[in-house]
């Protein structure tokens, strides 16, 4: 007699994970990030050196190139910068701030634009006009732009740039939130809840934000790369954060001057750390957008 043996049940969390990793591009995007998020936690333990330290510099090391070897017998792998700071351990530091920076400003954009969002929708009538109004003004203008204006009037500093992306970000939230809710709130599992007595912020937030994460999710991965771009160029600019807290945007400004005259990997390296950064939080953003939206895949 043959016995047939039955598979468990996929969950849908494990079927939303092979759908995600079916892609090579995918699988790569998601261990490269991951890579890049174990270097930046542990830092402190892969870099040779403390970047933060004044005691550990030496300008005299300064400008040294790759391979290079200081009198203490350090071996500078990736070069030196005008300060004598060891590239190698800025970048680890650096990725550190450029993370920490896209992260926190997104995740807090997104609080507050869905947040916005949700209301706008569900109260509808003049609120809801006014909000829009508002997050179109704020679409309108660039967003470098509106950044710069705010941390003129702020000044440099890790918090300040993190509360200007906040100031640059929560309106993409909130429009997508707003969208997604309208669907949602038309539909009878809104009406029944209504009709059992739930108030308004049990409506927002258990029913019709759980639906709406989808989006915001994938705008999420979007604007984290964003935001990590967007600091660099604050900081290349001078309005990011102060040379005490390196990070890959003011490493690569620290080095531009020094191009011209063949030292290129003051530069060249932290650049290169950013541009890989982006591409694998931009990789894993653009699959979890086609797994997420139904009709994107094949």
């Amino acid at each position: 007699m043959e016995t047939t043996t039955v598979s468990p049940p996929v969950t849908p969390l494990q079927r939303f994970w092979r759908a995600f990793c079916a892609p090579r591009t995918a699988t790569a995007g998601l261990a490269l990030l991951s890579c890049i998020i174990l270097l930046a936690v542990f830092a402190p333990f892969l870099a040779p050196q403390n970047p933060y330290d004044l005691m550990q510099l030496d300008i005299l090391d300064g400008r040294l190139p790759p391979g290079s070897i200081s009198a203490t017998g350090m071996t500078y792998w990736l070069g030196t910068d005008d300060q004598g700071r060891d590239m190698l351990s800025g970048i680890l530091y650096g990725l550190r701030i450029s993370l920490g920076v896209g992260v926190c400003s997104a995740v807090a954009a997104a609080a507050i634009g869905a947040s916005l969002g949700l209301v706008a929708a569900y109260a509808g009538g003049r609120l809801e006009a006014g909000l829009m109004r508002l997050v179109d003004l704020q679409l309108s203008f660039p967003t470098i732009l509106i950044a710069l204006m705010i941390l003129a009037f702020l000044g440099k500093g890790v918090i300040n740039v993190v509360f200007a992306l906040i100031l640059v970000e929560w309106a993409s939230y909130a429009r997508t939130a707003r969208a997604s809710a309208l669907v949602e709130a038309r539909k009878e599992y809104v009406e029944a809840a209504t009709a059992m007595g739930a108030g308004p912020l049990r409506i927002l937030f258990r029913h019709l934000l759980p639906n709406c994460l989808p989006p915001l999710m994938v705008i999420m991965t979007v604007q984290i790369a964003r935001a990590i771009a967007l600091e660099a160029t604050l900081s290349f600019l001078g309005l990011g954060v102060p040379i005490t807290e390196p990070s890959l945007g003011l490493l690569i400004a620290n080095g531009y001057q020094y191009m011209l005259s063949g030292k290129f990997w003051i530069s060249f390296y932290p650049g290169l750390a950013l541009l890989v950064t982006v591409v694998a939080i931009n990789l894993v953003g653009d699959h979890l957008r086609d797994v997420l939206n139904p009709r994107r895949q094949t």
